[in-house]
């Protein structure tokens, strides 16, 4: 049985779309230095920005959002990969497993992440 916790929501803080849907399967034990939601806000945003959109499926129109879930090993490296909902498209979904590995060191979290990977051709 996985825990899921709830996307924190902190009203004082402005919206960011990289926290967006992002979660930690478990409990983080970082004591002090960027709170869980900033470190979530830079690991999504991270993975995005080195995500190759499939040559394929960027010619054939398809988007749609694949969740990966992962935990962070001691390097600081993406370990244990796996789509957890797929978009649809088995590119998509290779591509959003590889943005992970990709994505070289992230910040430190405790626990299995689960981050959705968008595919949009063009950005709203």
């Amino acid at each position: 049985m996985a825990l899921c916790a709830a996307p924190a929501v902190v009203c004082a803080e402005p919206h960011n779309p990289y926290l967006e849907g992002a979660t930690v399967l478990g409990v983080d034990g970082l004591p002090a230095g960027p709170s869980v939601e900033d470190r979530l806000a830079e690991i999504r945003r991270r993975l995005q920005e080195v995500l190759i959109y499939p040559p394929i499926s960027r010619k054939r129109g398809v988007e749609g959002v694949t969740r990966i879930h992962f935990s962070i090993g001691p390097d600081g490296h993406a370990q244990e990969i796996a789509t957890a909902a797929s978009s649809g498209d088995r590119l998509l979904d290779k591509a959003a497993e590889r943005s992970a590995v990709d994505a070289g060191a992230l910040p430190r979290i405790l626990g299995r992440l689960s981050v959705p990977i968008r595919f949009e051709l063009e950005s709203r």
